[in-house]
């Protein structure tokens, strides 16, 4: 029986709407473009694994990270007024065991492809990728629910494609190399922090823990712009033209700044910091693409 609970014009018409609503659109480019810029900087060739290895990360691995997020996160999602658009989908219950199904559809293949043609190393990288997207949200593990391991764990989900695609193309792992993986964790901790901080309030609501829970919304939104400001100076530690990057890590501390202040009662106000961040990836993804060519170019 439909969910009389949600919305009238929140609720998906179809399936294919329902998973093309879960998967998150906006986000797909935060999990392909990582994978493919280091495969293709690793290699040097674009081959089927890259075409392969871009199409999984563009949409089955979003809509298993969300899916399985919006599925097992419903009851306090329908508390949360910003779920139900961009930032979240709100499921009708008669659609969850067609979304988990879905899931595993849609990933199986691709990830049977990419280990038959995977090294061991690459394969024990997408396990590890693999587990931190159901080990977020599915009953029994629900690192979502255990501070600080809630951003380690969202970390890993965007940082990981990039480990993935440089270990599958055979990249040797240099100190630069390490500091910029380093760098990219601690810009995804971050904006997973920053980003708990609108959901102090439903979050306690319904019983959740987080990062934000934990420290309080004021104390998070610190922690998020210290871990931005860290990320930009291990950029200086990378090869040229890499520590121009720690410039980008400026308009996200400018981004956290007017919620340093914040308090728990006003958290919801952070919203409009988080719909800004989704929009400052695009534009620092375009100036880490231009940094990147020049990369490819003088190497």
């Amino acid at each position: 029986m439909p969910n009389t609970l949600l919305p009238a014009g929140k609720r998906p018409a179809g399936l294919a709407r329902a998973l093309l609503a879960t998967s998150r659109p906006v986000s797909w480019v935060n999990t392909a473009y990582p994978f493919a810029a280091a495969y293709l900087l690793g290699s040097g060739r674009i081959d089927w694994l890259f075409v392969v290895g871009t199409l999984f990360f563009l949409f089955p691995y979003n809509l298993a990270m969300y899916g399985i997020n919006d599925v097992f996160d419903h009851e306090s999602d329908l508390r949360n007024p910003r779920k139900g658009g961009a930032e979240g989908a709100l499921l009708d219950r008669s659609r969850h065991r067609a979304i988990l199904v879905s899931c595993a559809v849609a990933t199986v293949p691709f990830i049977v492809a990419l280990v038959a043609g995977g090294t061991l190393g690459a394969t024990l990288v997408l396990a590890v990728s693999l587990f931190a997207v159901y080990a977020y949200s599915a009953p029994g593990l629900r690192f979502k629910e255990r501070p600080f391991l809630d951003s380690a764990t969202s970390s890993t989900h965007f940082v990981s494609p990039a480990v993935y695609g440089a270990v599958l193309a055979g990249t040797v792992f240099t100190p630069g190399l390490w500091a910029l993986l380093a760098a990219f964790f601690l810009w995804g901790m971050a904006s997973h922090a920053f980003g708990a901080v609108q959901d102090v309030l439903p979050d306690r609501e319904a019983g959740l823990g987080s990062v934000a829970t934990v420290l309080g919304a004021r104390r998070t939104a610190w922690l998020s712009a210290g871990a931005y400001l860290a990320a930009g100076a291990l950029m200086l530690a990378t090869d040229r033209p890499g520590p121009l990057a720690a410039l980008l890590a400026l308009p996200y501390v400018a981004n956290v700044a007017p919620f340093l202040r914040i308090d728990d009662a006003g958290s919801p106000a952070a919203n409009a910091g988080w719909r800004r961040f989704l929009w400052l990836n695009y534009l620092t993804g375009f100036l880490v693409t231009l940094l990147l060519i020049w990369y490819a170019l003088i190497r």
